[in-house]
């Protein structure tokens, strides 16, 4: 990640009282990846957990579907990078910050005062959270097509892929739902998500750095 700040605010527009946060490109991109990411989770649940696996049988759909789904998980964000817009905002996602380390420490000291995490469109924990995640995906992705296609590489490699495979997909799990849950606590960052709008209030308390 390059350091480079956001741009500082600008005067809020008389009377305006919504700011657009995102476009029908990052709100369709968002939606269809954790629709993916869904039923990745779902269907790895059934393959691990023997309850669920007896509730819903017929693993060998449940693999397929499992499979198939893992192997899209990439494509909206691909299709995405056709909008100028969604590029911008993984422009946003890959830049660090003085601000996104002032942010981060006062995180860690568990300081919640708005003035003491000053954020650009994304905060410091959106921004580790999505190259996590985006990182996490592409380990999913390796080793699951080494688990799939066991003709291609040797079994000490399959052996470790399935190793990696399993544990990490435990690990996004639990981000996962830390992810989810802090959606929940946050009804006017959801709002963004489904409509494309905030509030101006929200915007300036929460990320007062984000230029509109």
């Amino acid at each position: 990640m390059s350091p480079r700040a956001d741009a500082p605010p600008t005067a809020p527009a008389a009377g305006s009282t919504a700011l657009r946060r995102f476009g029908p490109a990052q709100r369709w991109v968002h939606r269809t990846t954790a629709v993916l990411m869904g039923v990745c989770v779902l269907t790895a649940a059934c393959l691990y957990v023997p309850q669920l696996a007896q509730l819903v049988g017929r693993r060998a759909l449940v693999v397929t579907v499992h499979e198939w789904s893992g192997v899209a998980l990439p494509l909206p964000v691909l299709a995405g990078l056709a909008s100028r817009a969604l590029r911008a905002d993984l422009g946003r996602l890959n830049r660090f910050g003085p601000h996104d380390r002032t942010w981060l420490r006062s995180a860690l000291r568990r300081d919640r005062r708005p003035a003491s995490r000053p954020a650009g469109k994304f905060n410091a924990g959106q921004k580790l959270y999505a190259a996590w995640i985006a990182g996490a995906t592409l380990v999913m992705l390796g080793t699951g097509l080494m688990m799939w296609f066991t003709h291609l590489t040797p079994l000490v490699w399959r052996t470790s892929a399935t190793f990696v495979h399993d544990w990490l997909a435990l690990t996004i799990g639990i981000v996962l739902a830390g992810h989810i849950g802090m959606a929940l606590a946050d009804p006017e960052a959801r709002r963004g998500l489904r409509t494309g709008s905030v509030s101006r209030e929200w915007a300036e308390r929460e990320h007062p750095l984000w230029r509109p």
